[in-house]
């Protein structure tokens, strides 16, 4: 057997032999793309104290990543499509490497957004890639499993981010949560040379460029107006992001109409299947992602967890996410796609719903079950809407199957964290306003409205200063921490119904199986010939 894989999976008589162990590969891949927002969480706090950073950089710190690498994913998925499917993962792996390199080093705002940023484009290579390899990599009859693999490890991210962050922010400065990445990215590439067989599309024409420029322009206006209008306000910028983001579909849509091969192929979207799990992916990381986001924060600041409790207390969630996977793996083929998908949504529903009842006595207890609801529900339903997703893609296109995929996950997500979490900045404002509003000095009452840690930070100048004393100091954590509490309860009650909804639309949307089975997707009735094939020639 060779130490490096060599000879092109397409060309390959057989199912590559070593598929499992490339999973294994493809995984550590998508963990560190996952970690580096969920390990920045519990370090925000340490950055915010460290660069002075303001509640706009700190948002541009999150998002610098978020946007690059949800704009380029459909681009750079049939890049690696046309030339290197293998060559796209080592390409991502190493910027996302040298970005994490340069974060750990930089002590400014603008040089850590840029270090975010540069991470955010490798990102957008690796995460397409991933998919499109493992589609590649796998017979039809294994895909759903390995598919719950790469689906697991997601979850695994959300806990073990926050985890391994926590634990270097004991001992070391938050530079070094940068650096978990790189290790793991060093093992990724050799695993990837020794352990990934190349992989490209056979007879692909020319990349559309053009529909892959106004994807870009589209995406990245939409998710900047998402991420800056709820949160400081909808000036010209945002106003003029939303403007040019829906002229860019527009166009988009137009363009991709008419292009005898277009990046995406719009026409997709009239398969119910397809659309469907588009739909589902989008709302259920809507939902569990801005659900996660505020009960981090209220973990940290409210219950006054700090980093490393805060990831050993997010552990459930992971083992969550694996119970569900393993119960979809079981269920999907005997049930069919939809009724896992919306039983997720449905779940995952619940969980948002339960937050509602969280008050300013809550404990860590009150957030355990919402958790291990949230995960179960990305276990049970996210892996049957990804394989369908990618089912849809033929052979030549599953780069851009992957980033489509990953392209919504994102999309969800980031649409979740900044409305849900402006709606529960507004929540907190309000609320601590009715509280303390005549109480404090504007300029103390101005910070402390901007958000818990601010509130909590003016409370401990307050117990420095011997004309107010510890007691005022309490009286403003008292109402910091019942403030933000019901923050939570009113935000999860308008996430809840936002998640409702999308679940009806799904359900309404997805076909059952037996209409799926007559209109089955591209990809599977070519695997499904390609196996025979394989079979074929193995006799």
């Amino acid at each position: 057997m060779p130490l490096i894989a060599n000879t092109p999976v397409e060309k390959m008589a057989g199912p590559y032999p070593r598929r499992w162990w490339a999973l294994i590969v493809l995984c550590l891949s998508l963990l560190i793309v996952v970690m580096a927002n969920t390990s920045l969480i519990v370090a925000a706090p340490d950055m915010t104290t460290d660069l002075g950073l303001s509640s706009s950089d700190l948002q541009w710190v999150i998002d610098g990543y978020t946007v690059p690498y949800a704009a380029l994913m459909l681009v750079l998925g049939s890049i690696g499509d046309k030339y290197s499917r293998r060559g796209a993962l080592i390409t991502g792996l190493v910027i996302f490497a040298g970005g994490s390199v340069m974060g750990s080093l930089v002590d400014e705002t603008v040089l850590v957004i840029t270090a975010r940023a540069i991470m955010g484009v490798g990102a957008a290579v690796v995460m397409p890639a991933t998919l499109s390899l493992l589609v590649a990599t796998f017979p039809k009859r294994e895909r759903t499993r390995a598919i719950t693999a790469w689906t697991a490890t997601s979850g695994l991210a959300i806990a073990v981010g926050p985890l391994v962050a926590g634990w270097l922010l004991e001992d070391h400065a938050w530079g070094s949560t940068f650096l978990i990445n790189v290790p793991i990215a060093v093992v990724a590439v050799i695993g990837a040379l020794v352990l990934i067989p190349p992989s490209k599309a056979e007879g692909m024409g020319r990349i559309d460029y053009v529909g892959g420029l106004l994807s870009i322009v589209s995406v990245g206006c939409l998710v900047y107006a998402t991420i800056e209008g709820p949160h400081f306000g909808w000036g010209a910028g945002p106003i003029a992001a939303a403007v040019v983001a829906g002229v860019g579909l527009v166009a988009f849509v137009a363009w991709e109409l008419r292009h005898p091969h277009p990046m995406l192929d719009v026409r997709k979207f009239r398969l119910r299947p397809f659309s469907g799990a588009m739909l589902a992916v989008l709302f259920f990381f809507f939902g569990t992602f801005g659900a996660i986001y505020y009960s981090t924060q209220y973990l940290q600041f409210v219950l006054g967890y700090d980093a490393l409790a805060t990831g050993v207390r997010l552990l459930p969630l992971a083992g969550a996410v694996f119970l569900g996977a393993a119960v979809t793996g079981q269920l999907t083929p005997k049930l069919g796609m939809r009724p896992m998908v919306v039983a997720g949504m449905l779940i995952g529903t619940a969980g948002v719903f339960l937050l509602t009842l969280v008050d300013k006595s809550s404990t860590y207890t009150d957030f355990l079950t919402p958790m291990m609801l949230l995960g179960f529900a990305i276990g049970l339903s996210v892996s049957p809407a990804t394989d369908t997703i990618m089912g849809t893609f033929p052979e030549a296109e599953l780069g851009v199957g992957g980033g489509a995929n990953d392209t919504s996950m994102e999309l969800g997500g980031s649409l979740g964290i900044a409305i849900l979490g402006s709606l529960l900045g507004t929540a907190y404002k309000d609320k601590l306003t009715d509280l303390v509003g005549g109480q404090l000095p504007a300029d103390a009452l101005d910070t402390a409205k901007e958000s818990v840690g601010g509130g909590l930070a003016v409370a401990e100048q307050l117990a420095k200063t011997p004309s107010t004393g510890p007691q005022q100091a309490q009286a403003l954590v008292d109402a910091v921490n019942e403030s933000f509490a019901h923050s939570v309860a009113h935000t999860s009650l308008i996430g809840g119904i936002i998640m409702a909804a999308g679940t009806l639309i799904v359900l309404a949307v997805l076909p059952g199986r037996r209409s799926a089975d007559q209109h089955r997707p591209t990809r599977e009735a070519e695997a499904e010939a390609r196996d025979a094939k394989c079979s074929d020639s193995v006799q």
